[in-house]
C-alpha cells in the first residue's frame, strides 16, 4: 500500500500498489496469472490470446483493442476465444504506444488480417492509426473501428467526435464472435462498425477517481452534486447537477439515449448497465431494475442485458447505461461463445416472476378471543413504546455504528411500524398480543434483533395463562423472556449485550415485588437496573457479536441493544400500577 503523502490541502492516497511506475505491469502479471487462455506478450503491456496458431497463414482475422489502464476489467479481461486476440495497454488513462500496438497486431494477425476497435480519443486514434498503417505496409491486412459512443456531447460535438465509452465492450463481443465465424476482414470490420453506430452509452459519477501517479482526486464534488456525461479518465461530466433517488437518475439517462439513438417502441434492444469502478452491486441492481421497467413501459423489447462492472474508471462511484439496437443477426454474434474472463454470461431475461410463500400453519389459539379488562391500556403502552422507538432511531443508530452494523435503529422503527399495524383481534389477552407482537417483530426486524426480540415475546406469552395476571405473574413472564434470549444467543451478562440490561431489569422488579413494594415502584427500580446496566457496558469488552472484532476498540461506547432495552423500559413506567 503507497501513501504518498499531504501536501497543504492535497488528498491522500491510499491504494494498493507498490509504486505508481509499476501499477500496469504488475496488474497485467496478476490478471494473465488467473487466466489460463491468456499470455503476456515478452516486453510489452499487451496480453494476447494462449493458443494463437504459430503459422500466420492458419490465423483467423485478428480482433484487438485496448487503451490506458484503469478500465479493468478492459481491456484484458476480453481477451479469449469468441472476443479480443489481443488487448495492448497503456499507462493509467494514457494511450498505449505506437510500437506496443504493432507489436500485438504482429503477435497475433496474419494474412486474414486484424480489425483494431479504437475508443474515440485522440492518444488512441493516433497510436492505433499509426501502428495500423506499418501493419499494413508490412502486408498485414488492418482495418480501424471507431467507438464513439459517448450520447452527453450530444449538444457539444458532432456525433463522429464524440469520446468513446463504455459500449465499446459490445463491440469487441460483436466483432469477435464475427471473426470466430470465419468471417473476412470486411464482414468483420462491417458489423463491428455497424454495432458501434446502433448503440449510446451515457454516464454518471458521484465522485472523482485518484490516478495513482497524480496521487490525487481529479476533481472536488459537494456532498449534493454528482456529475453528469462523464467519460472514462476521471474528467469532469458535461454538467454538475444536484443529487437525485436512482430512479430519477436512470430516466435522465434513458431518455437521452433513446432520443439520440431514435429508440422507439416495437424495437428491440440489449442493455448494459456498467459500473465506474466504486459503485457496489447493491446499487447497480436498483439501477437495472429501473432500466427495464423504463424501457419495457415504453414497449421497448430488452432481449438481452448485463450487469456488473465491464469498463471502469480506477474507483469512480458511478455508473453508465448503454443500449443497442439488435437483430437476430446481432443477437447470434451476442450470444456466441466465449472464454474471454470477464465476459459476464448469456445476459438473457425473462419476465420478473413473484412466487407465493407456503401459508403458515394457524397457531393455536391462546385464549379466549374475547377481549379481557385492562386490554386497552396495554395497547396504550405498546404504542407508547412503539414512539419511544421511533424517537430514539437517530441514536441508536449512532450507537451501533460504533461498533456493528449501525442497523439497530431502523431495524426497531421497522419494529415499532409492525406494532402499530397489528390488528384489533391481536389486543383480546396479554398472551394473545404478546403472541402477535413476537410474530410481528419476527417479520419485520432484521438481523440479530429479530429473532431475540420475538423468542422472547412468545415465550413470555407462554407463561401467562392467567385470565388476568399479577404483577408477579408479569414478573415470571419477564424473566422466562430474558432467559429464551440468553438460550438463543448463548451470551451471558458481562459479554456486554442486551442481557446486561435485561437481566438486572428482570431480577430487580421480582426481586422488589417479592420484597412487597408496589408494582410501579418496583418498576422504577427495574428501570434503574437496566439503566445502570446498559451504562456498565461502556467499560465491557465484548465477547459475542460483532463488536468482538472490535476488542478494546468498542470500550466507552455502551452496547447498542443495552441501550434500547432501557428505551422500551421506560414508557412502560406510566402504565405500570
Amino acid at each position: 500500500m503507497t501513501d504518498p503523502g499531504s501536501c497543504g490541502h492535497r488528498a491522500r492516497m491510499k491504494k494498493l500498489v507498490n509504486a505508481p511506475r509499476s501499477v500496469v505491469g504488475e496488474m497485467l502479471e496478476g490478471l494473465v496469472s488467473l487466466s489460463p487462455e491468456q499470455a503476456l506478450l515478452e516486453g510489452e503491456s499487451v496480453v494476447v490470446r494462449a493458443g494463437i496458431p504459430a503459422e500466420p497463414r492458419q490465423r483467423e482475422v485478428a480482433v484487438l483493442s485496448g487503451g490506458g489502464s484503469g478500465h479493468e476489467p478492459a481491456h484484458a479481461g476480453y481477451v479469449g476465444t469468441g472476443m479480443l486476440h489481443a488487448a495492448v495497454a497503456g499507462d493509467v488513462f494514457t494511450s498505449p504506444s505506437t510500437d506496443a500496438v504493432l507489436a500485438a497486431i504482429r503477435a497475433v494477425a496474419g494474412p486474414a488480417g486484424a480489425l483494431l476497435i479504437v475508443k474515440n480519443y485522440t492518444g488512441d486514434r493516433l497510436n492505433f492509426g499509426l501502428a495500423a498503417e506499418l501493419a499494413r505496409a508490412e502486408g498485414i491486412p488492418t482495418e480501424i473501428v471507431i467507438v464513439a459512443d459517448d450520447v452527453s456531447l450530444h449538444d457539444t460535438v458532432e456525433p463522429e467526435r464524440r469520446r468513446g465509452i463504455a459500449g465499446t465492450v459490445l463491440v469487441h463481443k460483436v466483432a469477435g464472435a464475427a471473426a470466430a465465424s470465419g468471417a473476412p476482414l470486411a464482414e468483420v470490420a462491417r458489423e463491428a462498425a455497424a454495432t458501434a453506430a446502433a448503440l449510446g452509452t451515457m454516464g454518471v459519477a458521484l465522485g472523482p477517481c485518484t490516478v495513482p501517479a497524480a496521487g490525487r482526486p481529479g476533481f472536488t464534488l459537494g456532498e449534493d452534486e454528482m456529475e453528469l456525461g462523464l467519460g472514462i479518465h476521471g474528467e469532469q461530466g458535461v454538467r454538475r447537477v444536484p443529487m437525485q433517488p436512482a430512479d430519477a437518475l436512470v430516466d435522465t439517462l434513458l431518455a437521452t439515449i433513446l432520443e439520440d439513438r431514435r429508440i422507439v417502441a416495437g424495437e428491440r434492444v440489449a442493455l448494459l448497465i456498467n459500473g465506474l469502478g466504486g459503485t457496489p452491486p447493491m446499487e447497480l441492481a436498483i439501477v437495472a431494475r429501473r432500466a427495464l421497467a423504463v424501457l419495457r413501459g415504453q414497449g421497448i423489447v430488452v432481449e438481452r442485458a448485463w450487469c456488473g462492472s465491464f469498463l471502469t474508471a480506477l474507483e469512480m462511484p458511478g455508473c453508465s447505461l448503454t443500449v443497442l439496437k439488435v437483430d437476430d443477426d446481432r443477437l447470434r454474434r451476442l450470444d456466441a461463445a466465449t472464454t474471454a474472463p470477464a465476459w459476464p454470461g448469456s445476459g438473457k431475461l425473462a419476465p420478473l416472476r413473484r412466487i407465493r410463500p407456503v401459508a403458515p400453519v394457524p397457531p393455536t389459539p391462546v385464549s379466549s378471543s374475547a377481549e379481557q379488562p385492562g386490554m386497552v391500556r396495554f395497547k396504550e403502552a405498546i404504542l407508547a413504546i412503539a414512539d419511544a422507538l421511533d424517537a430514539a432511531e437517530p441514536r441508536l443508530t449512532e450507537l451501533d455504528s460504533a461498533a456493528g452494523d449501525g442497523d439497530l435503529g431502523i431495524s426497531l422503527a421497522r419494529g415499532a411500524v409492525a406494532l402499530r399495524a397489528l390488528p384489533a383481534s391481536s389486543w383480546s389477552s396479554p398472551a394473545r398480543a404478546l403472541t402477535a407482537m413476537g410474530e410481528a417483530l419476527r417479520r419485520s426486524i432484521g438481523g440479530s434483533s429479530g429473532p431475540f426480540y420475538a423468542t422472547a415475546l412468545l415465550r413470555s406469552a407462554r407463561h401467562l395463562t392467567h385470565e388476568r395476571p399479577d404483577a408477579l405473574a408479569w414478573a415470571e413472564a419477564f424473566r422466562a423472556g430474558v432467559e429464551a434470549v440468553a438460550e438463543l444467543g448463548g451470551a451471558r451478562p458481562g459479554d456486554r449485550t442486551m442481557l446486561d440490561a435485561l437481566h438486572p431489569a428482570a431480577d430487580t422488579f421480582a426481586r422488589a415485588l417479592k420484597e412487597g413494594r408496589p408494582p410501579a415502584e418496583a418498576w422504577e427500580a427495574c428501570v434503574q437496573a437496566a439503566e445502570s446496566g446498559a451504562e456498565a457496558t461502556t467499560r465491557m469488552k465484548p465477547r459475542l457479536g460483532r463488536a468482538s472484532y472490535l476488542g478494546d476498540r468498542a470500550l466507552g461506547v455502551p452496547d447498542a441493544g443495552a441501550a434500547a432495552v432501557v428505551v422500551w423500559l421506560k414508557p412502560l413506567s406510566r402504565f405500570i400500577g
